[in-house]
């Protein structure tokens, strides 16, 4: 860490400390707090006309416990904030997490980076470094990655190896999705309707309906997202980078006895949209072909030659029997998930009309054709509430089975008379199965200690061939290989907590994560296509506190976390062909901090701020040692801000005017730290007016995003004398109403 970041680090856990120290001799049986900032209640103390913030529930732990007691630094978006800022999408958790960053190209097939932590790997063998469980269930390929967060309680971002306490391992970190449920003695229903600009226009609603006896109930949630694109296209006279979005989730709940659970869901996604609107941008003038290409830097026009398109469609079932014993539960998880995949895109952003301002005598074109079925089973046994320990064991099988196309299409009189057409086509299975146990035990009144072991197998087989392709243009050869392999590991956590006084507790952890190993979806020959790359293994070092101060309207939880990460898989250059394979060993090393504040009355602060040294120790590409550089897709800092003011009107009515403002340094997208393939620091604006209450359960928000206008590159690769890529919507805004019954 840098010694800057130490002082800074170091200073704020000492005014903490001391802090927490002052407090604890103050406040005496003040209330735990939470981490909502959307939600606030009034104080029970007489005559005192501040507000505390709500205490939050999360499941991190395969319990309900407040967050302030989980011993993990942990980002929660509860269901108020999701819907009142708008969080749709798996970008939107991205932009609003310190520590969490993704490659968005496309936007469907997203590749999230934990605390520095993930994987550029898309291939049907590979796994995510840092993975998405939508209602405890592992969403293994990128595309699968497809949900709306309408009818949502809460999002969960947990940072660091996980894998002792649920599901499929992760190395880096998990996003958690967590469904409202359906509830048994209440009917419920609300929707609601947005416009905004770039012809926006989105409804989403949802009903609970109790059945007889009060003992089961049916939830049915929908939605439609769609905009008419906001990127124009006047070679083919239309926009393109369009949206249409339609999800649906039906699920049923019953409770047939006192110690009997039974909940169902059927939930399913459908995506059409045109292709990723690209741009040719910095040329490389050390290669002839760069003279035939037209830069356009505006991000507002492209030029492509066809539109492409983006079709998803993907469904997935969810059944879960919980059952309490006298001295346990025990849980039964099992789901099943289908994808349906197709992206095409016009890779260079230009077309082959001389006349055209986007004029390329070398037009590059492809994309992903995936068949894809996930299947996971689940069964643990856990303590019971009341129990003065907290453990879990239980058994993970989960079941992958891909076919993916990766399809590149070059067209040039420079290259070749004819269209030239490559395909590698991977047929690929994974069988995981797994044993994990997780234990909590208060050694006194005041310290508590906690620790997980898991054992994981993975059998990967894939098979990956070229021979329908016309010339072999990434590869050297024409090849069909099929090659097997298995990759096992131990992986742990371990740690203490210490509670300092009833709203003060420090913790320290030990934690170590693993991810299987696997194959190339893209290999140059035969032999490179048999040969597995090794598995990554990240050993994290945490220390932290969380803190709630002035009576409950002020939380501040901090963190220190250093990482060693070995092994871990990365694209390079092997003989000039671009690869999947292991990189050595690096170093992440950290702080982050979470400040939430109700200063008075009407006015909430809530901050958040991440500072990441992501370093590699031992890397060496091609020959180049790149040894000292910094991770790519790994931004130092990053800092989110959200004032929000509030006050109940005359009539009942309840005004909020809310700003969130976020904050990204430079980002290097190749792991050489070297121009051009480096993205600028970026600032993010938005803001909403919102007015609840105004009749009849009706609410009404007026809404931007991105209102300065910031337009920064989501990815950039080169290929063929230039550098392509694609740029982050403009500013948009529009109007939403709500209605609850």
């Amino acid at each position: 860490m840098k010694p800057l970041a130490i002082r800074l680090a170091a200073g704020a856990c000492s005014v903490s400390v001391m802090a927490f120290c002052a407090s604890a001799q103050a406040q005496g049986t003040a209330g735990q707090a939470g981490a909502e900032t959307s939600v606030i209640e009034e104080s029970a103390e007489a005559g005192e006309s501040a507000r505390t913030l709500a205490t939050v529930t999360v499941t991190a732990q395969r319990r309900s416990e407040s967050l302030q007691e989980v011993p993990v630094m942990i980002t929660v978006f509860g269901a108020d904030e999701i819907a009142a800022a708008r969080i749709q999408q798996i970008d939107d958790i991205v932009t609003r997490t310190p520590g969490l960053n993704f490659d968005a190209f496309p936007a469907s097939q997203p590749r999230l980076y934990i605390r520095g932590i993930g994987s550029a790997d898309r291939g049907a063998s590979g796994d995510p470094s840092s993975a998405v469980f939508l209602d405890e269930v592992y969403l293994g390929r990128p595309a699968a990655v497809a949900f709306d967060a309408f009818d949502v309680e809460r999002i969960e971002v947990l940072k660091g190896p996980q894998g002792t306490l649920y599901g499929r391992n992760v190395v880096g970190g998990a996003i958690n999705v967590i469904s409202k449920r359906p509830v048994t003695d209440q009917f419920g229903a609300g929707a609601t309707a947005t416009v905004g600009n770039y012809g926006r226009l989105d409804g989403a609603g949802f009903v609970n309906i109790p059945l007889a006896g009060n003992t089961s109930a049916l939830r049915l949630s929908g939605s439609y997202r769609s905009n008419d694109g906001y990127v124009e296209n006047p070679f083919l006279g239309r926009d393109v980078d369009d949206q249409e979005t339609v999800s649906g989730r039906l699920q049923f709940y019953a409770e047939p006895a006192d110690n009997l659970r039974v909940h169902f869901t059927l939930d399913g996604t459908r995506d059409r949209a045109t292709g990723t609107a690209n741009h040719v941008l910095e040329l490389d003038e050390s290669n002839p072909l760069s003279n035939f290409y037209s830069q356009n830097f505006d991000p507002d026009v492209t030029y492509g030659s066809d539109p492409g398109f983006l079709n998803r469609d993907t469904w997935g079932v969810r059944g879960e029997v919980a059952y309490d014993f006298s001295f346990a539960t025990l849980t039964a998880l099992a789901s099943y998930r289908d994808l349906d995949y197709g992206f095409r895109y016009d890779f260079d952003g230009g077309n082959a009309d001389p006349a055209s301002p986007g004029f390329n005598g070398v037009n590059i074109g492809g994309g992903n054709d995936e068949v894809a079925e996930l299947s996971s089973q689940e069964i643990r046994l856990s303590s019971l509430p009341e129990s003065p320990w907290t453990w879990v064991v239980g058994l993970y099988r989960y079941n992958q089975s891909v076919q993916r196309s990766d399809i590149l299409t070059l067209d040039s009189a420079l290259i070749a008379p004819i269209e030239l057409y490559e395909a590698f086509i991977a047929d690929a299975e994974l069988d995981s199965h797994a044993l994990f146990g997780d234990l909590s035990v208060p050694l006194t009144d005041k310290l508590t200690a906690f620790g997980g072991l898991r054992y994981s197998r993975d059998e990967k087989t894939q098979r990956v061939f070229n021979t329908d392709s016309d010339a072999p243009l990434r590869a050297d050869e024409f090849f069909d290989a099929t090659a097997s392999a298995d990759f096992e590991d131990w992986t742990y956590r371990a740690g203490l907590e210490y509670q300092l006084a009833r709203d003060h507790m420090v913790y320290g952890s030990v934690s170590r994560g693993f991810k299987s190993g696997g194959f190339n979806g893209e290999p140059p020959d035969a032999i490179a296509a048999a040969t597995p790359f090794d598995p990554e293994v990240a050993v994290q070092y945490e220390i932290g506190q969380k803190s709630t101060f002035l009576d409950g309207r002020m939380i501040w939880n901090n963190s220190l976390f250093y990482v060693d990460y070995t092994d871990l898989q990365t694209t390079q250059s092997v003989d000039g062909v671009r690869l999947i394979t292991n990189a050595g060993e690096a170093h992440i090393q950290g702080y982050e901090t979470q400040l939430q504040l109700t200063p008075s009355e009407n006015f909430t602060v809530a901050m958040a701020y991440a500072y990441t040294d992501a370093v590699f120790d031992d890397f060496v590409e091609d020959g180049v040692d790149y040894s000292g550089n910094r991770i790519s897709r790994s931004p130092e800092h990053k800092l989110t801000l959200s004032p929000a003011y509030t006050r109940t009107l005359a009539n009942g009515a309840g005004l909020t005017l809310a700003v969130d403002y976020q904050y990204t340094s430079k980002i290097f997208d190749d792991n050489s730290n070297q121009p051009p393939e480096v993205r600028d620091a970026t600032s993010f604006v938005d803001a909403r007016i919102v007015l609840d209450n105004i009749g009849r359960g009706m609410g009404l928000s007026i809404w931007g995003k991105n209102l300065t206008d910031e337009r920064t590159r989501t990815f950039q690769g080169s290929f063929l004398g230039a550098t392509f890529g694609a740029f982050n919507p403009p500013r948009t805004y529009g109007v939403t109403l709500s209605w609850d019954f």
